[in-house]
């Protein structure tokens, strides 16, 4: 009972709502769920009493329902990409953030800052990745070009749900700014012969892998290093040209009446163990400049311990990616999926 006293106390003092409360949180399936169940969620419940309710989808399914209930959000805090977040807050779905309510914030990189609405977590690739039981023993990928050659007739797997990685790929091979995009067309018209099947999802995707019928992929870091954890044999490459950079972010609903526990969740996600541990679990770079980098970790392609590591890789900000996406999705459905 004194326990529970002084944790009433306790939250009474800050403003977070009572423990009988719960914070929603939106983030996608699966692995990410569980990661951010293990290394966040149970670290904010430790230091709130608040427990952390998590409704799961994909990206823009969930951009869709957030659009649909806007003004009674069914999420308190939101998980999504930085390009995609910036959708979120553009459609005013999102509460201007105010950072002094995260302190963690302070010892973050400052890649971290994604906009007035919403702070990075960690990052990631998506590079070309391969089945190396199922390719050639002689078989190696050095560049983006290398998904282009006649040897990957009919077995590359890319995803459909958002197709800017190789889109982003094929304008910077063909000498264009990611702006002049429709430079890397005739790249990618011709890249149609080697594509095997498109994935809709990460589960899509490792599904795939796993049954091999797209032995090589442009991957999520994150899920090559899940598959690799349950003994799929795959490896990742970063080009010569870099990985595109991916950032996933973190936003607080507008109309939430969880605003000081959101902050709060926040803030746990940026502790510099938190971070540790989430980077560990997910096997990506942390934001917070004090978190811990094994060396083991450190190691494996498409991890960054610093900004200057990160800034050497293919970096889109994510307001040009997010305008984009919409044209980008519409021609390439037009145009590659059929």
């Amino acid at each position: 009972m004194k326990g529970l006293l002084a944790a009433a106390i306790l939250l009474a003092g800050t403003g977070i709502a009572s423990a009988q409360d719960k914070l929603v949180v939106s983030i996608w399936g699966g692995n990410w769920r569980d990661g951010a169940q293990e290394a966040i969620a149970t670290e904010f419940t430790k230091r709130t009493g608040i427990e952390v309710q998590f409704i799961t989808g994909g990206t823009m399914d969930r951009l869709t329902k957030a659009k649909l209930s806007a003004g009674a959000p069914e999420a308190d805090v939101t998980l999504t990409t930085s390009h995609v977040a910036y959708l979120y807050s553009s459609d005013n779905l999102f509460e201007k953030l105010d950072t002094s309510k995260i302190p963690n914030l302070k010892d973050a990189y400052p890649v971290a800052q994604r906009s007035p609405y919403t702070i990075g977590l960690y990052s990631y690739v998506y590079a070309p990745a391969y089945r190396t039981d199922l390719m050639p023993a002689d078989y190696k990928i050095t560049s983006w070009k290398d998904l282009w050659s006649d040897q990957l007739k009919d077995k590359l797997g890319l995803p459909d749900f958002d197709p800017s990685h190789i889109i982003i790929a094929a304008a910077k091979l063909s000498g264009a700014d990611v702006k002049d995009w429709k430079e890397g067309i005739p790249m990618l018209e011709k890249l149609k012969p080697n594509i095997k099947a498109f994935y809709q999802s990460d589960a899509t995707s490792q599904e795939l892998m796993k049954t091999g019928e797209t032995p090589v992929q442009v991957l999520l870091s994150i899920n090559a290093y899940h598959q690799m954890s349950q003994g799929i044999p795959i490896k990742l490459v970063i080009p010569e040209e870099g990985g595109v950079v991916g950032i996933d972010a973190v936003g607080i609903s507008a109309g939430t009446k969880m605003t000081d526990a959101a902050y709060e969740f926040i803030n746990t996600a940026l502790d510099p163990q938190v971070q540790e541990k989430l980077c560990g679990i997910y096997k990506c770079s942390p934001m917070n400049s004090k978190a811990h980098v094994s060396a083991e970790l450190a190691a494996m392609p498409g991890i960054f311990t610093s900004v200057d590591e990160l800034q050497k890789q293919i970096l889109v900000d994510d307001e040009t990616r997010a305008k984009l996406l919409p044209e980008w999705k519409s021609w390439f459905t037009e145009n590659m999926t059929r």
